[in-house]
């Protein structure tokens, strides 16, 4: 089974693992959908999976920067030299941010809510991981 949004059972315990008093890097892996794939009865016109990211990445973005977050580094992969047969990423994307509670408090944000349809509807597959520098 894809794995694409994070198990809201164990997200408190996950975020409450992290350092709370130093950044984060959250290291984002992201398979893209060739068609977005919205909830049945959606009003939401047809994408492909990256477009229908760059909707959600709209509100994404600034509500990274509004927790003092930022983009460090973006980018399409080509090759998984190290990695099991056959797995292959789209997209990568680093986002710093200056603490766990910084993050969970962008996710708690109405707003950031209503925007992740987009990156559900978006993705195949993800992994977020978080980092500390």
């Amino acid at each position: 089974m894809p794995t694409i949004d994070p198990d809201p059972k164990r997200l408190p315990e996950l975020l409450a693992s992290l350092p709370q008093d130093t950044p984060i890097v959250m290291l984002n892996l992201l398979r893209f959908r060739d068609q977005a794939r919205y909830q049945e009865g959606s009003s939401e016109p047809a994408r492909t999976g990256r477009q229908a990211y760059g909707e959600y990445s709209k509100t994404a973005l600034r509500k990274v920067q509004g927790v003092g977050g930022e983009l460090v580094w973006m980018g399409r992969t080509r090759a998984s030299l190290i990695a099991p047969e056959g797995e292959q990423w789209d997209e990568v994307l680093l986002v710093r941010y200056p603490s766990a509670a910084a993050f969970a408090s962008m996710l708690s944000d109405p707003e950031y809510q209503a925007a992740t349809r987009h990156r559900t509807a978006a993705l195949e597959e993800a992994r977020l991981i978080a980092n500390v520098e």
